[in-house]
């Protein structure tokens, strides 16, 4: 059963990775592979001889316990793992929600205000400046769309803007790596306990930061950055909200590790906490004339549903969140019999730790991070017993934040390899070919001076 379970995983990875060429959407192999690989365990349960324990990262013996006691373990490790991808999901939501609330008052309108130049190299700073920092805000995704749709408004030739939108991807997914609410996997990291989010600041700020200014810098030398830009005539509607709610929301979000780090609670309360003030407020300066649970489609000036909450929940990239659950719970499929953690000590005997993560980073261009990080936080225990035989537990081991830059950054490599690529090339129509002659050379430059950065302080 186990090979069946294995083979499922193989094929739709497969499926995910070849979703454009397939035509299906990747969160239709995701879901499969999840109820399959889960099946498979409910069919075999009585053939299993081993079970990884989760709470002590560990491998244990099953061959004595009975059907009912096996029944016991698997649903109780398909909750506690269910539970987790839970929080991850629920944290996300609030998130995007919270984003596009700001959206609803056309908040990130307020960003274009502090583009004054006309130089293309100047532009090329600002905006990977902006990509860096936002991205470890508001995600890399998001911040990826914000500063493109913000483009479109300053640069009309399409040939240019695709330049920036290269430059955008590398520092978005840099702004992303450092940050434990910049990354899907850096926050997946930070919620299962890997990292804390002052250490993760302070060995990965550094790395990002060069992984960032080195390609740009390079970039900034390059013919297409040479000379001045035209800036299209366009009168835009605005919002006197608008910079209130950008504000806000940023400051919401940015206070979620804070109030983590005070209460101990898991951050999706924090993150739930800050939506709640972010929508109340949303109300008030809407002079209540919506409410969260109205459902009524009439439409403001700015084109928006009369309620910015439901408006922002109708709005939000479902599809990805039920990819996650698909991922995370078919990575937890395979966790629960051990077979990562095996594959994990097989690799720490052959190679050297940073020698895997650096190639994990590189296999992050062609292959989802996500699954990738959540493979890899059950393969390596960190763990240590003292004197007295307790167990403790390595939260902050290097290899946490070197898997944190390495799938946060390597992505870039590629413009497939990242939801912030996968975005950009959707919404400028960039092509693969482009961006591997184009962009990617400066990506693998920004990731090797980062990686070399990090091993070396």
């Amino acid at each position: 059963m186990e090979i069946f379970i294995v083979t499922v995983f193989v094929l739709g990875y497969l499926a995910i990775t070849l979703e454009h060429s397939l035509k299906i959407d990747k969160l239709v192999p995701a879901l499969l592979m999840m109820a399959l690989a889960w099946a498979g365990i409910a069919f075999g349960l009585d053939d299993f001889t081993q079970w990884f324990n989760s709470h002590d990262s560990a491998l244990e013996s099953i061959s004595q316990k009975g059907h009912e006691e096996r029944l016991h373990l698997m649903e109780g490790t398909l909750l506690h793992h269910f539970g987790k991808t839970c929080e991850i999901l629920i944290f996300l939501i609030g998130a995007m929600t919270i984003v596009e609330i700001i959206d609803h008052f056309n908040g990130f309108a307020t960003i274009k205000n502090f583009i004054k130049t006309k130089k293309k190299s100047i532009l090329l700073w600002i905006v990977c400046v902006l990509a860096f920092i936002l991205s470890a805000i508001i995600d890399n995704l998001t911040a990826t769309i914000v500063l493109i749709t913000i483009l479109r408004k300053i640069i009309g030739d399409k040939k240019l803007r695709v330049w920036y939108a290269g430059l955008i991807i590398i520092a978005a997914n840099a702004g992303g790596a450092w940050s434990p609410i910049g990354d899907v996997t850096t926050t997946m990291l930070w919620m299962g306990g890997k990292v804390s989010t002052m250490k993760l600041i302070e060995l990965l700020i550094l790395p990002s930061l060069v992984c960032m200014i080195v390609p740009t810098l390079i970039a900034s030398f390059m013919p297409a950055f040479k000379g001045e830009f035209e800036a299209p005539i366009e009168e835009e509607k605005t919002n006197a909200k608008g910079p209130m709610m950008l504000y806000l929301g940023l400051a919401m979000i940015v206070f979620v590790p804070i109030f983590k780090t005070v209460t101990h609670l898991p951050p999706y309360v924090g993150m739930m906490l800050s939506l709640s003030i972010v929508a109340l407020i949303a109300e008030l300066i809407s002079a209540r004339e919506f409410s969260m649970t109205s459902i009524e489609k009439h439409e403001d000036d700015g084109g928006h549903h009369s309620s910015p909450t439901f408006g922002a929940l109708s709005k939000i990239e479902m599809p990805s969140i039920l990819f996650f659950l698909g991922i995370l719970m078919t990575v937890a499929a395979l966790e629960s019999l051990g077979l990562i953690f095996s594959f994990g000590q097989d690799v720490q005997n052959q190679m050297d730790n940073n020698t895997f993560v650096m190639l994990l980073g590189a296999g992050s261009a062609v292959i989802d991070n996500v699954p990738l990080v959540a493979a890899s936080m059950g393969m390596f225990d960190m763990n240590t017993v003292d004197a007295a035989g307790n167990l403790i537990y390595a939260a902050d081991a290097s290899i946490w934040h070197f898997i944190a830059y390495a799938a946060g950054t390597g992505g870039s490599m590629l413009i497939i390899g990242s939801a912030a690529g996968v975005v950009a090339m959707g919404m400028e129509k960039i092509s693969f070919f482009w961006y591997l002659k184009k962009i990617s050379w400066l990506a693998l430059i920004g990731y090797l001076a980062g990686a070399v950065i990090f091993l070396l302080f």
